[in-house]
């Protein structure tokens, strides 16, 4: 039973950009926008790590290595949640989660895989 299923990755080339969808097949509306949500990364080596999200009301928050490249936003009645990613880096390769910010999570998905090469 798939709970979350992000798409949109793939290999750029460094300053390029991408943008990442994740959909929620399987939650209702009320609770999709009764949550916080974000995106989360693992880098090779590394732990997940949250890079954006988006609260109930709007408000958008960024990890420091993303402010002001990314962009976090949702459409709720598509239950999707997005990630516009620009100027992309080395740094930024990894693969990318999303689901409910916080201590309770969803199952993890397959995520998607952002490649940047120099």
């Amino acid at each position: 039973q798939v709970h979350v299923l992000e798409s949109g990755g793939g290999l750029v080339q460094a300053g390029g950009s991408l943008s990442l969808s994740c959909k929620f097949p399987r939650m209702i509306l009320s609770t999709f926008t009764g949550n916080d949500m974000a995106w989360y990364r693992q880098a090779p080596g590394k732990q997940r790590e949250s890079v954006a999200t988006i609260r109930v009301g709007g408000n958008t928050n960024y990890a420091d290595s993303v402010k002001g490249r990314f962009t976090i936003s949702k459409d709720n009645r598509k239950r999707t949640v997005y990630l516009q990613m620009n100027s992309l880096n080395v740094e930024d390769t990894g693969a990318y989660y999303c689901n409910l910010d916080g201590s309770t999570k969803l199952p993890w998905g397959q995520g998607t895989q952002v490649t940047v090469s120099a």
